[in-house]
C-alpha cells in the first residue's frame, strides 16, 4: 500500500496547503501552528488516557503517536514538523518519523513539549488546539474565520484520504467476519468483541470509536457498550456497530445477523438490507441529505407494512411519528478523521448553519451532497421498549399490530451501515467493497 500512498501524498499536502493558504488570508493570521495534543490526565490519579491526536494534525501527515508535537505552516514555505521524542525509560518513546511523507517536511526533533514551543514562530499565529490544558508560551486562539475554511474543505476527500478510508474499511471488513463467526459459535458479547479485537489487530484505544456489540435484547439500545461476559441462554440476534483505523482516518461500519432457525427475523434484516442499498445508491452529487433521510422514512413505513406491523400508509405512518418510534436517530453523518466528522451542518465555507428538518433531532448531517464527500449510510429498525410505550398512547396505536411487535422485540433491532464515497458519477461503496474482496 506504501506505493500509491507515497505517489498520492504529493497532491494532498498540495491541496492542505492552498487551503491552509486561503484561511490565513481570511483570518488575518501569517502562521498556521497545530498541535498533536497531549493525553489528559486521569482525575487524582498519575495515570493518562488514551492518546488520540488532534484531527488537523492528522490531516497533514500519517503520524497518529507523537503527543507534544507541532506543525507550524507559513505560506510560500515547507512545512516544518517539531517533533518531540523524550527520553524515557518509563514509555516506549515515539519513533523517528520516516516513509513517504518525510522528505516533504522541515523535521526538527526536540526532548520535550517546552522545547517544541520554542520552535514555533512567535506572532501572528491561528493556533489550532485544544484549549485544555493550556499550553505554556502559546496563546490557543481557534479562529473561527479559520476552522470555518477548513473545515468545510475537509469535507471533500483527496485520492490519499479516500485510499486510507478504503483500507480502513478493508480493515474493519475483515474482523466484521471474525465478529460473525464468533456469533454463530455460541461467544458471549465479550468473546465476540476479542474476536473482532485480535482480526483488526488494532487494541480498544487504536479503535476510532467504542464498539458496539449486542446480543438479541441488546440490539435495542443505540450505544449499547456493555459487553456481557456470559452468553444468553439462545443467540437469537447479533448487532454489530465497530470500525477500524489507518493512519487517522476511520471506517464506521454496522452489520446485524439472525440466528439459524431465526427466518422472520432474517426476512426483516433482508428487507432493511435492500432498502439500505437504495439509499447508499443516491448518494450522489446534488442530493440533499436531509431529504435522503425523510426518504429513509418513507422506505422503512414500507418494511413495516411488509412485515405487518403496521396497518397505515407510509405517508400516514412518518407524519405522525410512528416510523420514528421504530427508527429514532438520522440516517448517517460525514466520516474522515473523524467518526462523526466536522462541518455536517455548516452552510459554506465561511460558517453558517443548516438546520435538521422539524422532527428530527438526530441527524448528523444537513448538507448537499458533492463529490469528495463520504458518509455513512445506517437506517434502522428497532424494538425499544420506551419508544413502544409511547407509542401505544398515540391514538395511531390502533393501526399497529402489538402482537406482531411483541414477537420481534427478543431481537432488540437492525442497524445495517455502509460509509458511501460520494463521486462525479455512481457512488462508491467502501463498505460493500472491502467486504467483496474478501470473498
Amino acid at each position: 500500500m506504501n506505493a500509491p500512498l507515497a505517489s498520492l501524498y504529493p497532491a494532498h499536502l498540495a491541496t492542505l496547503r492552498t487551503r491552509a493558504d486561503r484561511a490565513l488570508e481570511l483570518g488575518g493570521f501569517d502562521h498556521l501552528l497545530i498541535a498533536a495534543g497531549t493525553p489528559p490526565g486521569k482525575f487524582l490519579d498519575d495515570q493518562d488516557y488514551p492518546f488520540v491526536a488532534n484531527p488537523h494534525f492528522k490531516h497533514w501527515l500519517p503520524l497518529t503517536d507523537a503527543p507534544g508535537s507541532w506543525i507550524a505552516y507559513t505560506p510560500g514555505m515547507k512545512p516544518k514538523l517539531v517533533f518531540v521524542q523524550p527520553r524515557d525509560y518509563w514509555h516506549v518513546a515515539p519513533q523517528t518519523p520516516h516513509g513517504y511523507w518525510v522528505e516533504h517536511f522541515d523535521i526538527t526533533t526536540v526532548r520535550s513539549a517546552g522545547e517544541a514551543v520554542a520552535q514555533l514562530p512567535k506572532d501572528r499565529n491561528a493556533v489550532i488546539a485544544s484549549a485544555c490544558p493550556a499550553i505554556d508560551g502559546v496563546t490557543i486562539n481557534n479562529p473561527q474565520p479559520v476552522l470555518d475554511y477548513l473545515h468545510w474543505h475537509r469535507s471533500y476527500k483527496t485520492p490519499y484520504e479516500l485510499a486510507l478510508m478504503r483500507e480502513s474499511s478493508r480493515i474493519g471488513a475483515r474482523a466484521h467476519r471474525a465478529a460473525e463467526a464468533a456469533f454463530r459459535a455460541g461467544e458471549s458479547e465479550f468473546g465476540i468483541h476479542l474476536a473482532y479485537l485480535a482480526a483488526a489487530r488494532q487494541i480498544d484505544a487504536e479503535l476510532p470509536y467504542a464498539s458496539i456489540v449486542g446480543l438479541n435484547e441488546h440490539g435495542a439500545v443505540l450505544h449499547y457498550m456493555h459487553f456481557d461476559r456470559t452468553p444468553p441462554a439462545e443467540h437469537r440476534s447479533f448487532l454489530i456497530d465497530a470500525g477500524a483505523s489507518c493512519a487517522g482516518y476511520a471506517s464506521d461500519i454496522t452489520r446485524t445477523y439472525a440466528a439459524a432457525g431465526h427466518g422472520g427475523f432474517q426476512a426483516l434484516i433482508d428487507s432493511m438490507d435492500a432498502a439500505q442499498q437504495s439509499f447508499a445508491a443516491k448518494v450522489r452529487p446534488g442530493q440533499s441529505y436531509p431529504e435522503l433521510h425523510l426518504h429513509a422514512h418513507h422506505a422503512i413505513a414500507d418494511v413495516l407494512r411488509e412485515h405487518g406491523f403496521i396497518r397505515m400508509s407510509a405517508g400516514s405512518a412518518v407524519e405522525s411519528g410512528v416510523t420514528s418510534a421504530f427508527f429514532p436517530h438520522g440516517l448517517g453523518h460525514s466520516i474522515g478523521l473523524q467518526v462523526h466528522d466536522v462541518a455536517g451542518f455548516q452552510q459554506d465555507e465561511r460558517g453558517g448553519n443548516i438546520p435538521r428538518p422539524d422532527g428530527h433531532p438526530y441527524l448528523r448531517m444537513t448538507r448537499t451532497l458533492e463529490p469528495g464527500m463520504v458518509v455513512t449510510i445506517e437506517p434502522g429498525l428497532y424494538f425499544i421498549d420506551m419508544l413502544l410505550a409511547e407509542l401505544r398512547d398515540k391514538p395511531v396505536a390502533a393501526d399497529i399490530d402489538w402482537a406482531t411487535v411483541d414477537a420481534f422485540r427478543p431481537y432488540g433491532g437492525i442497524r445495517i451501515e455502509d460509509d458511501v464515497a460520494c463521486t462525479d458519477g455512481a457512488p462508491e461503496n467502501l463498505t460493500r467493497d472491502a467486504f467483496a474482496r474478501l470473498g
